[in-house]
């Protein structure tokens, strides 16, 4: 059983997502939701799971750029595909803490591959900031959108200032901790175990060697979900610019951080209707192609990831204590 804190998390998740479905097909014509799905150009839909598969394995190729030198991570694209499976059948992203479960049985040291876990989501956090900022040179944002946009990007890049403090200044950071908290022993002592992990995880970040392979991996796996996410559209009978399927990824990377039910059912719809209305396209149309945008991606990488557990030799079980289990922070080696 989950604790209680945990379980109010579940609860919220769910509730969220309940209400943004209930929000969005309220008064929507269904008939008209299942013809236009009937009308699926599933050529251009085979083409976006092929591009969005692909742009896990480019993702893959970076995490191992994210260990420290010398780690030699191995099997990083299975865990990646379990941990997505995971995300999408489990609460509270708790796939998160399987993909590094997996990659814990491989060798690595289970804090160092968490902490590349939040310097990756730091990267994609980067990236979204990044489209949310191009997009108000080439659409026009509404007003009621300018203000959490900016507020997003000025949070971002206060984030980025904090990572790189942390990777390329540890030392500082651990004089500021004993200076501040010298008095509160317990405090001082989680963070600076917090940093001892942290410090370890951005390892790879400091190494120069790495540098350029993350940087063109990063790129690459923006591009191929930017393909994906055109390609789905033009699955779905929208003939809109790339600049939509920017949109799109913008909105959803804005809205995952948002609780919701496993898959993120719910926060991925509204954020498609959302980013789609900035091209004028109906709610009607839009809700179906996020219907199909979801599915494209939720089944294949849900199906693959289960496929892989039985190739790592990890039962459901397995990953179910691993994703249940306390992560707190360890000490600094």
């Amino acid at each position: 059983m989950p604790s209680r804190g945990r379980l109010a998390k579940i609860l919220l998740g769910v509730a969220v997502s309940a209400a943004l479905l209930a929000y969005l097909f309220w008064d929507v014509d269904m008939h008209e939701v299942a013809a236009r799905l009937a009308n699926t150009r599933w050529s251009f839909l085979a083409v976006s799971v092929v591009l969005n598969l692909a742009s896990i394995w480019v993702r893959a190729w970076r995490w191992y750029y994210l260990f420290p030198p010398g780690s030699q991570p191995s099997h990083l694209f299975n865990a990646l595909m379990i941990g997505y499976m995971g995300n999408n059948l489990l609460p509270l992203r708790a796939g998160e803490i399987v993909r590094v479960y997996v990659v814990s049985r491989r060798g690595q040291r289970f804090w160092t591959a968490l902490a590349t876990i939040v310097v990756e989501r730091a990267l994609d956090g980067l990236a979204v900031g990044l489209v949310v900022a191009a997009l108000f040179f080439v659409i026009s944002i509404p007003a009621e959108l300018r203000w959490p946009a900016a507020l997003f990007l000025i949070v971002d890049l206060s984030a980025m200032v904090l990572l790189a403090v942390l990777a390329f200044a540890p030392g500082w950071c651990a004089a500021v901790i004993r200076a501040l908290f010298h008095r509160w022993a317990w405090v001082e002592r989680r963070l600076m175990d917090a940093l001892g992990t942290m410090s370890e995880g951005l390892r790879g970040i400091r190494a120069g060697h790495h540098f350029l392979p993350i940087l063109l991996s990063s790129v690459g796996i923006w591009l191929l979900l930017a393909l994906a996410v055109w390609t789905a559209l033009r699955a779905a009978n929208l003939d809109l610019p790339l600049a939509a399927s920017w949109a799109v990824l913008a909105f959803v990377g804005l809205g995952v951080s948002l609780p919701s039910s496993p898959g993120f059912v719910g926060v991925i719809q509204a954020a498609v209707v959302l980013a789609l209305a900035l091209f004028a396209v109906p709610r009607t149309e839009a809700l179906s192609s996020s219907l199909l945008l979801h599915a494209s991606q939720f089944f294949p990488i849900t199906l693959y990831g289960l496929v892989l557990l039985l190739i790592e030799h990890v039962s459901r079980s397995e990953a179910a204590r691993a994703a249940a289990a306390p992560v707190a922070p360890s000490s600094p080696r």
